[in-house]
């Protein structure tokens, strides 16, 4: 089988906010719409992921449909670290709430708020299926696509997101993944080498 055939697959880029003993969002690449009366849209996200047992808990979310200007700063403080020991939201004011329950203001044209009605263990991941009970429209610029995030941004995928595929011919490769954000390099590390992401030197990144 040939992974690159699943890079062929359209996607988007969502926050999926949620909300349990504090604020916590996280980025997806699958966010769909699945029925429209009553309106209902299926996330996916890793079963690791702090999130994924909030939502599993609480039963509410939100998802907010990342724009075109987003900045690879903004994605990396939602998407490369984990809210179970870090507060995404500290420092952070662009955000909205349906109710208690957060959503991503800045550089989103769409937020929805969902109250979980089904759920599917599909192995690594879970599909949550939930019905909308609020939505908002944010701004009229495009959604930022999964393909654009790379092409354009050059935009790394972590490897809990569902769309991450290791390929064969990476096998063998060098990498280091940056211990604050996540971001992948290949390559040996020059010594004067900066995370593009959340700009911390060398010395902060572990072979992998």
């Amino acid at each position: 089988m040939d992974p690159k055939a699943l890079f062929r697959l359209s996607y988007g880029l969502y926050y999926i906010g949620t909300y349990g003993i504090k604020p916590n969002a996280c980025v997806a690449n699958t966010a769909i719409q699945v029925t429209s009366s009553p309106a209902k849209i299926a996330v996916t996200l890793n079963k690791d992921n702090f999130t994924t047992s909030v939502i599993d808990y609480t039963g509410k979310f939100t998802v907010s449909v990342i724009d075109t200007d987003v900045s690879l700063e903004e994605i990396s403080r939602f998407g490369f670290a984990s809210g179970a020991d870090t507060d995404k939201f500290d420092g952070f004011a662009d955000y909205g709430k349906f109710g208690d329950v957060p959503y991503i203001a800045k550089n989103t044209n769409a937020a929805f708020l969902l109250r979980k009605e089904a759920s599917l263990d599909v192995g690594t991941h879970k599909i949550f299926i939930g019905t909308v009970e609020d939505a908002v429209v944010l701004s009229d610029r495009p959604s930022l696509t999964y393909a654009d995030y790379h092409a354009k941004k050059n935009g790394a995928t972590p490897p809990r997101a569902p769309a991450f595929v290791y390929e064969k011919e990476d096998v063998g490769k060098v990498r280091y993944r940056c211990k604050v954000c996540g971001y992948i390099h290949e390559g040996e590390l020059p010594d004067n080498f900066e995370c593009p992401v959340c700009h911390r030197p060398a010395t902060y990144f572990e072979r992998i």
